[in-house]
């Protein structure tokens, strides 16, 4: 479950990782760093994406489980990280290139855009099928970005989105072959060019200040 990065020219490309790359705390600590990784070495763009079959399976029900004491913490730290990709001072791109569930899929929303398998792979918000509630935090930011109606159903009925509903939805901006995901999440950013992070970053807490304060009160 560990993630990597590279670049394609001034395209930072974060890999989530082989197996499921659920948000264990070194996970989360591992991504973070990379993040930083990729603003500190000049990135234009970030693209972040994963090998095999999932995108992301979301929390790490195991590790919540054996601690349950740590269970508020826990949540303040994917929600810290989804804020932070929400406002990250670069464009973004969420390369989904399998099953995206859960907190994996609100990672997604959290990109400026997504495009995604067109034939494998499902993109759904599994909570009340699970019997775990949305935070405050966590409803803000998936609303944020779908239209009311997508929101409801997406919210409300757990249904497993395929690539060309979750289009149809507005879940993702566009589809692709596994084999040209990546050059297509590269050529969604690369003619938007280098952006002043400052500028950039200030104008994203901009538009999603309601959903960053939610993440971040969220207990």
């Amino acid at each position: 479950m560990t993630a990597t990065l590279r670049f394609e020219d001034k395209i930072a490309v974060l890999d989530l990782g082989e197996d499921e790359n659920r948000f264990s705390p070194d996970w989360l600590d591992s991504v973070d760093q990379l993040l930083d990784q990729a603003l500190s070495e000049g990135a234009h763009a970030l693209v972040t994406t994963a090998t095999g079959k999932f995108y992301s399976n979301g929390l790490d029900l195991d590790w919540l489980g054996a601690n349950g004491d740590k269970a508020k913490w826990y949540v303040q730290q994917v929600q810290s990280l989804f804020a932070r990709m929400l406002t990250f001072p670069m464009p973004t791109v969420a390369a989904i290139n399998g099953h995206a569930f859960g907190a994996g899929a609100m990672l997604g929303i959290a990109h400026d855009y997504r495009v995604m398998r067109d034939d494998r792979g499902y993109y759904c918000f599994p909570e009340v099928d699970i019997n775990i509630p949305f935070t405050e935090g966590m409803a803000a930011l998936i609303q944020a970005k779908l239209s009311p109606a997508s929101a409801i159903v997406a919210m409300t009925t757990g249904r497993r989105y395929g690539g060309s509903d979750a289009f149809a939805a507005g879940l993702v901006d566009f589809t692709a072959s596994v084999d040209a995901l990546t050059a297509k999440a590269i050529e969604m950013v690369a003619p938007i060019g280098p952006k002043n992070a400052g500028t950039l970053g200030a104008i994203k807490s901009t538009m999603f200040a309601s959903v960053v304060t939610a993440l971040n009160t969220d207990s």
